[in-house]
């Protein structure tokens, strides 16, 4: 069984907001699913995945779509990139 990370449209007509899955890749797009990664809205380009699972999920071979990869890559250079707020330890 191979094994993708992907997103799984939600939400309504115009208003779409969707999960982070990882799925069987020969299942349809919104049908079922291994395991909820987290969630993407693309409206205010709010992005919450659980980054140890994801990881694991890569370790053991499964291919994130281009899309989402593009889209976490993005998320984690705003987050270390110039410019970023930094916590005080």
């Amino acid at each position: 069984m191979s094994v993708a990370i992907r997103f799984a449209r939600q939400g309504k007509k115009k208003a779409p907001f969707y999960r982070i899955v990882a799925a069987n890749k020969i299942k349809a797009r919104d049908g079922k699913f291994i395991e909820l990664l987290g969630t993407y809205d693309p409206r205010t380009k709010a992005l919450k995945l659980d980054q140890e699972r994801y990881e694991k999920w890569l370790k053991t071979g499964a291919k994130p779509s281009g899309t989402l990869a593009a889209i976490v890559r993005r998320t984690a250079r705003a987050a270390t990139g110039p410019g970023a707020v930094k916590a005080k330890a």
